[in-house]
């Protein structure tokens, strides 16, 4: 299903203007690719990025195209996993978290 214009953009104005909203969805795309749900994942990431930082400025921290970004998260998109890791590794440094995994039975 296809989201509508205006929910993006209140997602967006939401990340823009809450922390707590804006950590909690990037830790959501974090463990959708943990837990194998790559398509979620790059949808939940996409629209962090959008809201926060800009591909345009995630390129330049990674040293690749802001559009070679767009596609690696875009539907069709499958980005090697040294460039997730980069990608995710810029957005924390961005944000000023850090994640932590720990096994959970």
């Amino acid at each position: 299903m296809a989201l509508t214009r205006d929910f993006r953009e209140t997602v967006m104005a939401r990340a823009r203007q809450d922390t707590e909203f804006r950590e909690g969805l990037l830790t959501e795309a974090v463990e959708c690719f943990l837990a194998g749900d790559v398509g979620t994942g790059k949808i939940l990431l996409r629209d962090y990025i959008n809201a926060t930082i800009g591909f345009q400025e995630l390129g330049r921290l990674t040293n690749k195209k802001g559009t070679s970004l767009m596609r690696m998260l875009g539907p069709k998109g499958n980005p090697a996993a040294r460039n997730l890791f980069d990608i995710i590794a810029r957005l924390q440094e961005n944000e000023g978290i850090h994640f932590k995994v720990r096994p959970v039975r």
